[in-house]
């Protein structure tokens, strides 16, 4: 090997590929974030784990292992009080999930504590995905404030509500990071990129667990899907999954190295196989990666009917099978399906599963349970549960919305809105819908507590305003009847805004689209507005990013809202009068059309890349190379220059970086404009050759920052190796930096073209 290229091998293991933070802001590293302390030393209650352990017969220890749906249901199948119920009496449960209420939970803990044998309380999850009652934006909305704050925030409520109603346990984070805008569970996810989803991970674990989640305050938080669940084939969700080493390291492991340093309680397998193995039965990523490599030793769970899922996978060939290969890979509890709990006796007789391996699945729990305080008391205070969102909740919801929301288009300045307005249409099949909140909502929550419609905070944005509605068409409909109506109020009116896109109900778990495109007659309604020649805007609200189609070059603005959540059309609102400047940038590129997936900038070389002169290069012969809206690109209401960007030195050696050493990359950021606003510094790597093709490019670092007009700041990144290297094809971890050239982006977004070079030595 030529000796430019020589390879210097770092650490596998003590490499956390996700770091590299600007060190302006206050989250700290992904790399060095601390663990969450436990509510007490484990070493306080470790003699009682394994005291109750050596009291259990093999029956009550499978039961431990067993989780049960409670009658609140979102997935296919339903739960039966009875029967869980039952089980908590004979201990043959050790976990209950979709159960909340103070009254509701107390209720079952006292059946498993006073009349079961051994009397050991019940570990008791819910989705709350991002919130309980306070519901805010949906996590791939979160991820486009390119704050993880919000998604701290959202946290820190969601555990407060979730915790006061009897719940230890939330199935979240979801950190799948995806290339598949056609994948419904995008909007449960941070979208394209590793290192961004890292932080928001690392960010949402902190916040649900806090200092400690034996706190009445905090839950324990759950790292799913392990892993790779986000490259489902053609995007349709549960879908196979073939990837290589070096991918599955580089790509889909990050976030969940991150959420363990943040110190999650849990992990969930996933549902997809992985190169023709099932997450559920996979030994390579739940035991050799997880457990032995990271030394993970909390809880692992399966997905919903995970583990009787490896029939139908054609893995296994009965649920004795499937039991024996779950355990053995490293699923520590079963959800819903019964195989361990069934068979699990049968097994051991005959030496397929060894007792020892279920006894440490049960520690893990017991541990678990200890952590959470469960044993010192179970319960909650019914007179203290929390049944509504507070003004705090609604004003931090509020907040975490406007600032998720991304200016795609602001052509002549049509926003904001002045509010002096004499005359407002509101029109779309989403302009009065209390239908916002998203996928993955607590059903009592959307029906108690539905989003603040836009036509209705438009009303109060602008009081002395004369405001009409027309819904013009159906979400999914193809009837144009009501179009008219749209357009007379157009007509009339000094400026519309025109709300559409796609309901929650089209994202989200089984909600794979074909085609990502607006739904129904969505786009003749923006044509018949366009065609009354008078000013109007666009509002998008989805789970996904969608393809604008013709219609983008009629609209004079256009403004990304996602799905919002409870404070949406305050939100928007707030967004469109001016009130909140957009600071948001995409955490995912939107196609041209659905033909151009997948489309992700963070791509790798090819042998022939695009030359719009030479025909035969990768592209399109009918579109352009690139994406509609590519990812990190967002405007303002405002300008802001970037200044020639800084490299504290231009070399450095490899060994110096496997030792910890760092450089620093600084640039100047200026509001160049007349009003304050927000602008997100984003650094991006290049490693010009290497032995294993890498992305073109690969975010490193981002920092948001507040500027007054005129005002300036520098903002600063460090990187060290984790940022310079990259993981091979080796399937026991071998992460390298190789000598060589690098190039550094400095920028708005993921195209920035101030560039650094760096020498590795």
């Amino acid at each position: 090997m030529p000796e430019l290229r020589r390879r210097t091998l770092l650490s596998a293991i003590g490499v956390t590929a996700a770091a590299g933070t600007a060190t302006t802001t206050s989250q700290s590293a992904v790399a060095h974030a601390a663990t969450a302390a436990p509510a007490a030393p484990r070493e306080s209650y470790e003699g009682k784990v394994r005291s109750l352990l050596a009291r259990m017969t093999l029956e009550e220890k499978l039961g431990q292992l067993q989780q049960l749906p409670w009658s609140y249901d979102l997935n296919p199948g339903s739960g039966t009080t009875k029967a869980v119920e039952d089980a908590a009496r004979t201990g043959r449960v050790g976990s209950v999930f979709s159960i909340f209420g103070a009254k509701t939970t107390n209720a079952l803990q006292r059946i498993a504590v006073d009349e079961s044998r051994l009397g050991i309380p019940l570990l008791l999850g819910l989705d709350v995905i991002h919130g309980m009652w306070t519901n805010f934006p949906i996590p791939l909305a979160q991820a486009a404030s390119f704050d993880p704050d919000v998604a701290r925030s959202d946290a820190e409520v969601s555990a407060k509500e979730a915790r006061s109603n009897g719940v230890h346990w939330t199935f979240s984070p979801m950190m799948d990071v995806t290339h598949e805008p056609r994948w419904g569970r995008i909007a449960e996810g941070n979208g394209e990129d590793p290192y961004l989803t890292a932080r928001f991970a690392a960010a949402k674990v902190k916040g649900y667990q806090g200092s400690g989640y034996g706190s009445k305050e905090t839950v324990a938080a759950c790292a799913k899907h392990f892993v790779a669940y986000g490259g489902a084939e053609g995007g349709r969700d549960y879908n196979t999954v073939d990837v290589s080493e070096s991918r599955l390291r580089n790509l889909y492991l990050p976030p969940f190295k991150a959420a363990l340093d943040a110190g999650v309680a849990t992990v969930m397998a996933s549902f997809n196989t992985l190169s023709g193995v099932p997450a559920h039965g996979n030994p390579h990523t739940l035991t050799d990666i997880l457990k032995k490599e990271w030394g993970f030793d909390g809880l692992v769970v399966s997905d919903y009917n995970g583990v009787e899922e490896l029939i139908p996978h054609g893995f296994a060939e009965d649920g004795a099978d499937a039991a024996r290969l779950a355990l053995n890979a490293g699923v520590d509890m079963e959800m819903t399906s019964t195989n361990l709990l069934t068979n699990g006796k049968k097994l051991v007789r005959a030496g397929k599963i060894e007792e020892r391996r279920i006894d440490d699945a049960v520690a893990c729990l017991l541990r678990l349970k200890y952590e959470l305080g469960l044993f010192d008391d179970p319960y909650v205070e019914e007179s203290k549960a929390i049944d509504e969102p507070s003004a705090d909740a609604r004003k931090a919801a509020r907040a975490a919305a406007s600032r998720s929301m991304v200016l795609l288009k602001n052509e002549r300045d049509a926003l904001p809105l002045k509010k002096s307005v004499k005359s407002l249409a509101v029109v779309g099949p989403f302009a009065d819908s209390s239908d916002l909140l998203g996928t993955w909502v607590v059903p009592a929550s959307a029906e108690k507590f539905p989003s603040v419609k836009v036509l209705d905070a438009v009303k109060k944005a602008a009081p002395s305003a004369e405001v009409t509605y027309a819904r013009g068409v159906d979400p999914e409909g193809k009837d144009t009847g009501g179009i008219a109506d749209a357009v007379a109020a157009a007509k009339a009116a000094d400026v519309t805004v025109v709300v559409v896109g796609e309901p929650p109900s089209m994202s989200g778990e089984a909600a794979a689209r074909s085609d990502i495109s607006l739904p129904g007659a969505q786009e003749k309604l923006i044509a018949a507005v366009a065609e009354t020649g008078k000013p109007f805007v666009v509002v998008l609200v989805g789970g996904r990013p969608l393809t604008v189609g013709d219609w983008l070059d009629s609209a004079p603005a256009v403004l990304e809202a996602w799905h919002p959540g409870i404070e949406a059309g305050n939100a928007i609102a707030d967004v469109l009068f001016g009130a909140v400047n957009p600071g948001g940038k995409l955490p995912v590129s939107f196609p041209r059309t659905t033909g151009q997936i997948p489309i992700h900038y963070n791509h790798e070389s090819t042998g022939r890349p695009y030359d719009k002169d030479n025909k035969y290069t990768s592209k399109y012969l009918d579109l352009p190379p690139t994406p509609q809206f590519p990812f990190g690109y967002g405007l303002s209401y405002t300008k802001f220059a970037f200044g020639t960007p800084k490299l504290s030195r231009s070399s450095i050696s490899a060994a110096a970086l496997g030792k910890g050493d760092t450089l620093e990359v600084s640039v100047e950021v200026r509001n160049t404009g007349s009003r304050s606003g927000d602008e997100v510094a984003q650094l991006y790597v290049r490693d010009v050759a290497a032995s294993l093709t890498q992305p073109v490019r690969r975010l490193r670092g981002f920092k948001r920052v507040t500027l007054d007009a005129g005002a300036a700041t520098t903002v600063r990144f460090q990187l060290g190796a984790e940022d310079l290297g990259f993981w091979t094809n080796d399937p026991s971890g071998e992460f390298r930096v190789e000598e060589g050239a690098f190039e550094l982006y400095v920028g708005d977004s993921s195209t920035a073209d101030a560039k650094l070079k760096l020498t590795v030595s």
